[in-house]
């Protein structure tokens, strides 16, 4: 998909049916749609958000939207009183998707995001083999982390639907909501969805411990049970996959280590240094041929180097030269893998210095690579 040089071509006499939005998106391969009260609803293209050629929505346009998109009577009473609501949208012929509904200065608004139908390999997503050896892996923890909209879940789907190809288990999902869809291959595939097959993550995966799973995906670690729970699951002989919100290996870490009190902080470095497998971060960033995106990727694995930077605080700092040093071990920093895409002329130099902690440290390392920038 070309990033386009002018905004998508939307109708001015579109009418405004959401399925005629969708469909317009869908066309126009956007990754996500945003519809507010008082604005033009917008396309999301490689990156950009483009405006519809429509005139802004009205109050009741826009909350009717909303209230359209929305597949039973509980999300729109969630909607209505708690003031937001998560939810997937499955329009028949045209696709699936994730939203959010919020209200902002008192309109209702959404964002929907496109959920392709076929879940896409590594290969697909240049995901790097550590990827393929992590999701053989049998038991132990695995956190998928990166702000929102990096494709945590993508790459989840896809790891999951590796297991699901080649091995004889149960993957148990807990999601919010269900957004690629899983048939059995050599797995069977039990999916969960929060409000409709659970009322609550923690007990759900609690409740997962008696069903006899042996990959167990949790959509997101929210909270200290979740946490615990998940390393639980991971020290009795599970293999639980997990995204989290994090900005990198090390900052995955700390949150991890934070999220439980104080006095639990030292026992659970403990049982995370002895439980954890690896742990992907990731950024997508525009691609220098102008279609698409590219995946920007950092990789920990835990090998007794790593492990004994998480059981010791004193250690903790050191994660990253760690990780810059464990290429033997499929690892990589943020900062390796954007001179690795420069070089391939897959990325900018301006696009890797939106995901590096430090660009002048990136300049050094393009130029000890022998990379020369073109007047």
């Amino acid at each position: 998909m070309a990033l386009p040089t002018q905004p998508p071509e939307a109708a001015s006499s579109a009418p405004l049916a959401l399925r005629d939005l969708l469909h317009e998106a869908v066309q126009q391969g956007a990754s996500d749609v945003h519809i507010r009260a008082g604005a033009v609803p917008l396309l999301r293209v490689s990156g950009d958000l483009w405006p519809f050629d429509i005139p802004p929505l009205t109050a009741e346009q826009a909350q009717g939207l909303v209230l359209a998109a929305m597949p039973g009577e509980r999300d729109r009473a969630t909607f209505l009183e708690d003031l937001e609501a998560d939810f997937a949208v499955n329009e028949p012929g045209v696709g699936r998707f994730r939203a959010n509904a919020y209200w902002s200065r008192g309109g209702a608004a959404m964002v929907l995001r496109h959920v392709k139908e076929s879940i896409p390999s590594f290969e697909d997503l240049g995901l790097p083999p550590t990827v393929h050896d992590l999701a053989g892996r049998t038991s132990g923890l695995i956190l998928v982390c990166g702000p929102t909209g990096s494709g945590k879940t993508t790459t989840l789907a896809a790891m999951i639907s590796h297991i699901n190809a080649s091995r004889r288990c149960h993957i148990l999902t807990l999601e919010d909501p269900i957004e690629f869809l899983h048939n059995d291959q050599l797995a069977t595939v039990s999916q969960r969805e929060l409000h409709t097959d659970t009322l609550d993550f923690s007990r759900a995966l609690r409740a997962a411990l008696r069903q006899d799973p042996d990959v167990i995906l949790v959509g997101e670690i929210r909270d200290v049970d979740t946490m615990r729970t998940a390393l639980q699951a991971a020290e009795t002989g599970h293999l639980v996959l997990a995204s989290l919100h994090a900005k990198s290996v090390v900052d995955a870490v700390n949150r991890v280590i934070d999220i439980f009190p104080m006095e639990e902080q030292r026992q659970a470095r403990a049982t995370i240094a002895e439980s954890l497998q690896g742990v992907l971060c990731q950024h997508l960033v525009s691609a220098a041929s102008g279609t698409g995106r590219r995946m920007v990727l950092e990789v920990a694995v835990a090998n007794p180097r790593v492990r004994d930077a998480i059981a010791d605080p004193e250690k903790t700092s050191q994660l990253e030269d760690i990780v810059a040093d464990g290429e033997y071990y499929g690892m990589r920093t943020f900062e390796q893998d954007a001179v690795r895409l420069v070089l391939a002329g897959e990325i900018t130099v301006q696009e890797a210095e939106k995901v590096v902690p430090r660009a002048a440290d990136l300049h050094v390392a393009l130029r000890r690579a022998g990379y020369r920038e073109s007047s």
